[in-house]
């Protein structure tokens, strides 16, 4: 199973089926938009194909707090319903431990809406533990 780094605008332009998956509220020009912010921030994305066609992504950025110090945080991770079960959800995540352990990073963390209970299972199955409530405020965007 290769992984491979999303780098060019094509790469992106071709995930946006996977990508929209998890993210339904985006359209294509938002996506974009938002990923050259997201890219100046430090995002990186990897990606698995089937046939030539990406099934899976994670998106990730390296973050330092003051409560965690340096930590790898994923801001996306989603597998297309027909690809699931196959691993590319652990490969993924994987390859995102290899990282942090690369970089001296000493913890990763991620948010999943609390309706996703296959994703909980991996997580949880992978390691993961749930150690906070996450609270949010919408304010009116300018996306």
């Amino acid at each position: 199973m290769e992984i491979k780094t999303a780098t060019e605008k094509e790469d992106f332009l071709k995930c946006w089926e996977v990508v929209h998956t998890l993210r339904p509220h985006l359209d294509q020009d938002q996506y974009l938009t938002v990923m050259l912010y997201m890219l100046d921030e430090g995002y990186k994305m990897i990606y698995i194909e089937e046939n030539g066609n990406p099934v899976s992504f994670c998106g990730y950025r390296i973050t330092t707090m003051l409560h965690r110090g340096r930590s790898i945080y994923i801001d996306d991770l989603c597998t297309l319903e027909e690809a699931r079960g196959k691993g590319h959800g652990k490969a993924l995540l994987n390859f995102v431990l290899e990282e942090a352990k690369k970089e001296e990073i000493q913890s990763i963390h991620l948010d999943s809406g609390h309706h996703r209970h296959d994703a909980h299972r991996l997580y949880l199955n992978f390691g993961f533990s749930i150690t906070a409530h996450h609270f949010a405020m919408e304010l009116e965007s300018a996306l």
